[in-house]
């Protein structure tokens, strides 16, 4: 068994698209209109591009508004994604207007960092060791 698809619920399929991929560095994998204006919208990893995708899925439901808004007035992350160096990265990203609501923080072997994906999620990122 292997994870294919895992999802972020999204405010703007569009602006979420920009930010993951100019931002973050993901590529564009699959975007299919789904409806009028929704589409199925994935982008993976140009390191692993037969890897998992995200799913930078429309938030229409109400009950996944209600628990992605939960999860941020918490402060819980929704995703993790791992990177080489999370100091190095936190930099990177913080050059780009990124905005972290966690700087990076050692806990033992593991280093992580909240940013906030502007499209209504806080995403983790992590270097974990090998």
């Amino acid at each position: 068994m292997r994870i294919l698809l895992t999802s972020v619920f999204v405010d703007d399929q569009a602006k979420a698209l920009h930010f993951y991929t100019e931002v973050l560095g993901f590529v564009k994998k699959h975007d299919v209109p789904v409806g009028e204006k929704d589409r199925w919208l994935t982008v993976v990893s140009p390191e692993e591009p037969g890897g998992t995708e995200l799913l930078l899925e429309p938030l229409g439901h109400p009950a996944a508004r209600t628990y992605r808004d939960a999860l941020v007035e918490d402060g819980i992350p929704l995703a993790q994604f791992t990177v080489d160096d999370v100091w190095a990265e936190y930099e990177r990203l913080r050059g780009l207007g990124v905005r972290f609501t966690q700087e990076p923080l050692e806990a033992g072997p593991v280093t992580t960092a909240v940013l906030d994906d502007t499209c209504g999620n806080l995403i983790q990122i992590a270097t974990q060791p090998e």
